[in-house]
């Protein structure tokens, strides 16, 4: 083999090499380097916030009446997908949440909660461009609803402190579309604040919402979670 021959080779394998480390190695770079991990699952603080309000000396407070949601409250979506080749998790968020519960005794009476979805966002512009259009249309259906149908029996008042778990089951309203969800909620109690955490399974095509895989670019599992976490003050 002659050296021009040799040199026009080795330029090829070099072209090709590069190639290949553009494709994968840039989309690899970003998500994992530059972009960075995907934020962690929403889940009950640390501590949880206190109001300003006086507790008994035995820790406990009075349930009783109307809790509202409170600053630190955040819900959004987390979806699998695979992004240039390169798994990744999609997240995005608001914390733009009105509602209240209201609790008689050891049980939960009443509740229901509104998320404004054209404050969601991610930490890709164009991520939320897809979202805010095609995917969830939120012109059209700017909100997203949960109302608890059936009562919440605590069974006791938990001590400050100490988490509960309890199912919940509910009607939530995604993309204009309403279904009856059970989910499972973990709360606790410190001082005068309340706080729940928790994440429902939602299959997009069960509310009419497209699937978020935008070919070649974006493939995406046909189901996501929507997480929250939510704080609340005694009314």
């Amino acid at each position: 083999m002659s050296s021009r021959v040799k040199r026009r080779w080795w330029w090829f394998t070099a072209g090709v090499v590069l190639l290949l480390l553009a494709v994968v190695g840039g989309p690899y770079l970003y998500i994992h380097v530059i972009e960075g991990p995907a934020p962690a699952p929403l889940t009950l603080a640390s501590s949880t916030p206190s109001a300003p309000h006086a507790t008994s000396g035995s820790g406990s407070t009075t349930a009783d009446g109307t809790w509202k949601v409170a600053s630190g409250s955040v819900i959004g979506y987390r979806v699998d997908e695979v992004l240039f080749g390169q798994s990744n998790v999609a997240v995005g968020r608001t914390d733009s949440i009105t509602g209240s519960m209201t609790a008689a005794g050891t049980r939960v009476t009443a509740a229901s909660f509104t998320a404004d979805m054209t404050t969601v966002t991610s930490d890709e512009s164009r991520r939320d461009e897809q979202f805010d259009g095609r995917i969830m249309e939120v012109s059209s259906y700017p909100t997203a609803t949960f109302t608890l149908t059936e009562p919440i029996d605590l069974g006791s008042i938990p001590a400050e402190g100490v988490e509960r778990t309890s199912t919940v089951t509910g009607d939530l309203t995604l993309h204009g579309a309403t279904k009856t969800v059970t989910f499972t909620v973990t709360g606790r109690r410190s001082g005068s604040s309340v706080q729940i955490a928790g994440s429902i399974p939602i299959t997009f095509a069960d509310y009419g919402i497209s699937n978020p895989s935008f070919p070649p670019v974006v493939t995406t599992e046909d189901h996501g979670l929507l997480e929250f976490s939510l704080v609340f003050t005694h009314a």
